[in-house]
């Protein structure tokens, strides 16, 4: 992430010359070697030798007696060593040619493991870096005299590294380390010359001490990103006037910040405390003018109301702000006017996801500099202006969508020449799209759930520079252009009007990786220069008029997701995709036919969704190598047969690697990065991924849409209207992650299995149109989750269950079964469950039960004998006899 990298942390330049001065000067006075400090370089060295670091050792290290000449090695006028530079110096070594290899690569799980008391042979050492090295570092005794310590993304092991650093310490830097326990009021009691301290992303916890705000130095402060909950509770702190830089954010913060505690700080520039959903912030300045004018304050995700930037207060004295954020909070009313009219020096203004209203009027004031606005999800009303390139000039993102927007999409803004993210979707706007958005310097166009229509991309055809283009749930009809070509990645064009074929010339977009034209009036057969499309991860034509067979594309395809559901394609679809790639595939409604056995080949499917064809054959026991499955819909076909027991050892449901399977990333990131002045980690980040919609299972007697959670919410399996027969193999009762299982309209027989009891997770259990007989098992009761429950028209018999939710179905979950009793009938039926019986019901011949019923017979026998000859009342018995 860009908010932690070392290379765009934000060091002041007061900091950076003041190391460079010392380096330069201590480099041109060295002259020689202590053979104390040259031994301990040796060591250094032989511990990377012995951590099977991937990258050699320092070559000059050891070469000459001189330790002062060894590169990343800087000594004094006195020959001792007063800088380390050991950035980087380890990488990791990931692969391993033997398992003893494995096992002697570090105690820690594999890191370097470096005792820093290795360091107290540097008697004069003031500059330490240690950065990014994986280091498990522990013994901080040798650090009392440094001046500038760096050990960011490391493994720290103990908690005494601020009782170690001495009186000298300026710079501390433990970004990202593995750092953990409580910050003590203590730790810095000694550190009066602090004047950086980066402490960001670890796990630290408990309160922020006061004595760290008051250090008197102090300029740059940053303990984002960890899990921090106290502020101190004195309204009338005062924190230290030498800060520039305070980064709380990212914590779990509770109480209140007081903007009253900044009133000494002259020199202050970014203040940044979003993430803290329970941090108050109070703004009243008690009528003093505040000293500071701050550069960049991010305030998003905190427990703001609207008298925090209502005024007057401490926001509306800020008149030099280049960075605002007031975003995801629940502000109401207008945009205060201090905004817009105070802030000539703005550049980025982001006010999302709040509860704002009003005109855009307030907003469209002449703003020459801004690069930046988001005010989405409010509930803002207004056009855009006409002249929004005179207005904007130097805009580069716009971000108006879910809003209550209309009128038209002004021309002007082809004009704005560094415009490179424009998203306006679910507004109401209307009209067409100037063809020249698509031919401007945008990258990404995001114009879907709108009313615009008009001819689909102005007519354009040369798309050279946009990468995404969301045209979707719009009104835009006609044809395709011809010859269309560019460098797209995502396009979605889904629920309009298009009409006519997909040219050959359309499949010319080689970096394409998400296409759906799903819901439109497209004809023809898909055109075998689809093949040709090797980027492509996401294809939905779903709900066209397509016809005809599937081109024979073989592995060239590397499809994770393929949706070509209502259509009228037929001939057999494995020719098309043999892609050990694909995850979910949809064929629903169709008219395709032959046997299921190439599903076999697609060992990472995880959403199956096959219903509506002329499937026909068996159902092979090669889909239980489908061990990543969590639906199957084999619904509306023509298999035969029994099912395979095998289909109990599935583990279906949820995966540990279901959560992000759904997001289709462009290249090799997925943010958007728009620089912020001040501050590590931009405030604003642009999602750059496919978010997937348009999966539907149907459960419940209802079909339900899916998006990128379908596998938290969904598993289940559908295999109804088939000509499926034989028993329900027990083993389907070992699904104990299934939320859905229809069986229905099929030729079932024998009984219902009672190891059903044992899927608790089941929500939806259809039996219904077999030819089932016996009872319902009792134990089915157990099944607190079901909410539906059919077994109409079988041959069942005895007494309906009655408790559990069992008391909650009606009399249609039984209609059909004439010998099938309630409990409210004059029939003997009981509301008292049945005798207890085993959970898991397998096989009747257990030679375990045979050996113990055997054991307990020949114990009796022998018993009886014994009581006959030698008790008294025995022998009695027998003298009668």
């Amino acid at each position: 992430m860009g908010a932690i990298a070392k290379p765009l942390q934000s060091r002041t330049l007061g900091t950076k010359l003041w190391v460079l001065s010392i380096l330069e000067f201590m480099f041109y006075m060295a002259g020689g070697c202590v053979v104390e400090e040259r031994t301990a370089l040796m060591r250094i060295r032989s511990s990377l030798v012995e951590a099977n670091s991937s990258r050699a050792p320092p070559a000059s290290w050891g070469q000459s007696d001189d330790c002062c000449s060894w590169e990343r090695v800087t000594c004094n006028n006195s020959t001792r060593v007063s800088a380390l530079d050991l950035y980087e110096i380890y990488v990791i070594q990931s692969n391993y040619s033997t398992e003893e290899d494995q096992a002697n690569f570090g105690a820690e799980g594999g890191c370097w493991n470096l005792n820093l008391t290795i360091l107290s042979s540097f008697h004069e050492l003031l500059v330490l870096d240690l950065s990014w090295n994986s280091a498990c570092l522990r013994n901080f005794d040798g650090l009392a005299k440094l001046r500038y310590v760096d050990l960011s993304f490391n493994s720290l092991i103990g908690s005494n590294i601020f009782e170690s650093l001495g009186a000298s310490i300026e710079v501390i830097d433990i970004l990202s380390s593995n750092m953990s326990g409580a910050i003590q009021d203590s730790a810095f009691s000694n550190l009066k010359n602090l004047r950086e301290l980066y402490l960001g992303h670890n796990q630290l916890h408990g309160s922020i001490p006061a004595s760290l705000f008051e250090l008197p130095h102090l300029e740059y402060l940053d303990l984002s990103g960890n899990l921090l909950r106290g502020l101190p509770r004195n309204p009338s702190l005062n924190l230290s006037s030498s800060l520039q830089i305070l980064k709380l954010s990212e914590n779990n913060l509770h109480g209140t910040f007081y903007f009253f505690w900044l009133r000494n700080c002259a020199k202050l520039m970014d203040v940044d405390l979003s993430g803290n959903a329970d941090l108050a912030i109070d703004a009243k300045f008690h009528r003093i003018v505040p000293p500071c004018q701050l550069r960049a304050l991010v305030l998003s995700g905190c427990n703001l109301d609207n008298n925090t930037v209502a005024g007057p207060n401490f926001l509306s004295t800020q008149h030099h702000l280049q960075t605002l954020d007031l975003s995801n909070n629940n502000l109401t009313g207008s945009i205060p006017t201090w905004i817009l009219e105070n802030e000539a020096t703005l550049l980025y203004l982001n006010l999302a996801n709040n509860l704002l209203v009003g005109s855009l009027d307030l907003i469209w004031k002449q703003q020459p500099n801004i690069r930046l606005i988001n005010i989405s999800m409010n509930h803002f009303v207004g056009q855009l202006p006409a002249n929004i390139s005179s207005v904007f000039p130097s805009l580069e993102v716009l971000d108006t969508s879910y809003n209550n927007i209309s009128g038209d999409l002004p021309p002007s803004l082809c004009k704005i020449q560094n415009l490179t993210f424009v998203d306006l979707s679910n507004n109401k706007l209307t009209g067409e799209v100037p063809a020249c958005l698509f031919t401007a310097t945008l990258l990404i166009l995001k114009l879907s759930n709108n009313n615009l229509g008009g001819p689909i991309l102005g007519g354009a055809s040369n798309l050279s520079t946009m990468i995404e283009i969301y045209l979707d749930s719009n009104n835009f009809e006609g044809t395709f252009p011809n010859n269309l070509s560019g460098n797209l990645e995502f396009m979605d064009l889904h629920d309009n009007n298009l009409c006519g074929k997909l040219d050959v010339s359309f499949w010319n977009l080689p970096w394409l990786q998400v296409f759906s034209v799903s819901t439109n009036n497209l004809i023809g057969q898909v055109n075998a220069a689809i093949c040709n499309l090797t980027s492509l991860e996401f294809l939905d034509m779903s709900d066209n008029n397509f016809a005809g067979s599937l081109p024979k594309c073989g592995s060239k395809l590397r499809l994770k997701f393929l949706n070509m559901s209502t259509n009228t394609l037929s001939g057999f679809p494995g020719v098309f995709l043999n892609s050990p790639n694909i995850i979910a595939l949809d064929l629903r409604y169709n008219q395709f036919k032959g046997s299921l056995d190439w599903t076999q080949h697609l060992p990472q499917i995880k959403l199956l969704l096959l219903g509506g064809n002329r499937f026909d054959g068996q159902i092979s026991s090669n889909l239980c190598l489908l061990q990543h499955l969590s639906i199957i819909d084999f619904s509306h076909n023509r298999l035969s047969g029994s099912l395979p027991p095998c289909i109990g050892g599935i583990p279906f449901g949820y995966h540990g690697d279901d959560d992000d399977i759904f997001w289709v990333s462009v290249g090799q990131s997925t943010t958007m990065y728009f620089p912020v002045p001040g501050l590590d980690g931009p405030p604003f980040m642009y999602p750059y991924f496919y978010d997937l919609q348009g999966f539907t299972f149907s459960t419940k007697g209802s079909i339900y849409t899916y998006g990128h959670n379908f596998f938290n919410l969904m598993s289940g399996i559908d295999l109804s209207a088939n000509m499926l027969s034989g028993e329900i193999p027990w083993e389907i009762g070992n699904l104990i992650h299934v939320k859905s299982l229809n069986f229905s309209h099929n030729f079932f027989t024998g009984g219902i299995p009672a190891t059903f009891a044992n899927m608790g997770a089941i929500e939806s259990l259809d039996l219904s149109n077999n030819r089932l007989s016996g009872s319902i098992p009792w134990q089915l009761t157990r099944l607190w989750s079901l909410e539906v429950f059919s077994v109409a028209y079988n041959n069942l018999s005895g007494c309906i269950p009655s408790s559990g939710q069992f008391s909650s179905f009606s009399a249609e979950s039984y209609v059909g079964n004439l010998n099938l009793y309630s409990v409210s009938q004059e029939n003997g039926c009981s509301s008292t469950p049945g005798p207890v019986e085993v959970e898991y019901v397998e096989a009747s011949d257990d030679p375990i039960l045979y050996i113990i019923s055997a054991s307990s017979f020949v114990l009796a026998s022998w018993a009886t004998v014994a009581f006959i000859f030698f008790h008294s009342s025995g022998q009695h018995v027998v003298l009668q006899l």
